[in-house]
């Protein structure tokens, strides 16, 4: 058992708070009473613990193909934060945003709805998305 330990080099610093989500999974029992064996043993310190391991890992085994996809699809990974001058900006100069991203992409509490319609052509969020109700309902058609 000891092979199922986690390497110490995949612990990354525990996010801030806000900065996480929350992901519900089903496991099947036999799964379950598994993952509690290794949390009673002490390899994990919680369930979470586990999941959030197991899911660093794999997302480190698959690293590259989503490079590759990234590339591709011309996504941005991380944070993206949209603010009311940074989409004054791009109605201004007769632009529509197309906004892609893999991670976080946030929009300002100033921006108003009718500005937000104004700006953004489209809205693909692998991960998550904020904004006020009054934007995100204004661009609900939009939202992918």
């Amino acid at each position: 058992m000891d092979s199922m330990k986690p390497a110490t080099s995949a612990v990354e610093p525990r996010p801030k708070a806000g900065e996480t989500e929350k992901m519900t999974i089903n496991v099947g029992v036999v799964d379950l009473g598994q993952v509690d064996l290794l949390v009673q043993e002490g390899y994990y310190s919680n369930r979470s613990d586990l999941v959030r391991t197991a899911l660093r890992n794999q997302l480190a085994l698959h690293a590259e193909a989503v490079k590759q996809t990234v590339a591709r699809r011309t996504l941005v990974v991380g944070l993206q934060h949209f603010t009311r001058v940074d989409l004054e900006r791009a109605v201004a100069a007769g632009e529509r945003l197309q906004v892609q991203v893999v991670g976080l992409a946030r929009i300002a509490d100033d921006v108003t709805p009718e500005l937000a319609r104004a700006a953004i052509e489209s809205v693909t969020v692998l991960g998550a998305f904020q904004a006020s109700t009054a934007v995100r309902k204004a661009l609900s058609d939009r939202i992918r």
